[in-house]
């Protein structure tokens, strides 16, 4: 092959690259925005903002037409939208015990374990128990916050992190199954109006507060563009330009961008035995990436 040749190719990798960087940096700002409404709106109040907020937004540009909808697009879709209340509402909760970083490294123990149990190699399940031994240190290293002080990190905000982790496993099963139902991005728009509503009970009154405190309203605004309609803008563009392995390795990083986005944008330090840690969790999800089968 003539090098000439290659560089088309390489240069949709390239772009790939930055919108995948792109899209972990817009996730991981858009959840410390989320942290500026806690303590008005509560975690479930925010999550009510980011899902409404993005199901209007992607209900406005991309007008599904749900009355040809087959009953069978609908279960799809509705358990798509499940698996995203799950998986944001939980995240939330434990953002409010948690910092950024650590949260988001715990939670890549869902896909990872999913990745795992479909695969059933054992190399896969490998990647599996770095990823338990990187987050089991992260647990016994604790974590420092605003004035430095040592503390460990919060049983709860660990179980609703874990819960959340089980539910972005689903979502990732759900996802692809509403994606292969309903084509494009109206199933998405649903599955976010599905998930305001599956939150609402929880948050309405406490998203409903927000609007007592317009300085929060663009904070609420952001919150739900960066972080979820940008990104997985910013996602399904790389997935076109990058083979799923790539994009599952650029991918990894996240943990290393939220503990990033923790110092700079909230003042979370982290011990070095909890950056270790999220080294490790980085490194299997970006192994077991690596050695996936096509």
């Amino acid at each position: 092959m003539k090098p000439d040749s290659m560089k088309p190719a390489s240069g949709r990798t390239e772009v790939a690259v930055l919108l995948v960087l792109g899209s972990c940096t817009s996730l991981q700002v858009g959840a410390a925005l989320a942290t500026r409404l806690f303590p008005v709106a509560g975690a479930p109040g925010a999550t009510v903002l980011r899902l409404g907020i993005a199901a209007v937004t992607l209900l406005a540009i991309t007008r599904p037409r749900v009355r040809a909808w087959s009953p069978a697009q609908w279960r799809a879709v509705v358990l798509y939208g499940v698996s995203l209340a799950g998986t944001n509402g939980f995240f939330y909760a434990a953002l409010a015990r948690l910092p950024l970083g650590t949260a988001v490294t715990i939670q890549f123990l869902g896909p990872l374990t999913l990745a795992a149990a479909l695969s059933r190699r054992w190399r896969d399940g490998c990647w599996v128990l770095l990823a338990l031994a990187g987050v089991a240190t992260l647990g016994l290293a604790g974590g420092h916050s605003g004035g430095g002080a040592a503390r460990s990190l919060d049983g709860i905000g660990l179980v609703f992190i874990l819960i959340s982790a089980a539910f972005w496993a689903l979502y990732i099963v759900a996802g692809s199954r509403a994606s292969a139902a309903v084509p494009g991005r109206g199933g998405l728009a649903v599955a976010m109006t599905v998930g305001a509503l599956a939150v609402s009970p929880f948050g309405a009154a406490g998203s409903w507060r927000v609007t007592a405190h317009p300085h929060l309203l663009p904070a609420a605004l952001g919150m739900a563009l960066l972080a979820s309609v940008i990104p997985y803008t910013l996602e399904l563009a790389a997935l076109r330009r990058a083979p799923r392995r790539v994009f599952g390795i650029l991918l990894s990083l996240e943990p290393a961008v939220a503990t990033v986005a923790g110092f700079v944008l909230l003042g979370q330090r982290t011990s070095p035995a909890a950056l270790a840690a999220t080294c490790v969790v980085v490194a299997a999800s970006a192994g077991a990436a690596l050695t996936a089968r096509r």
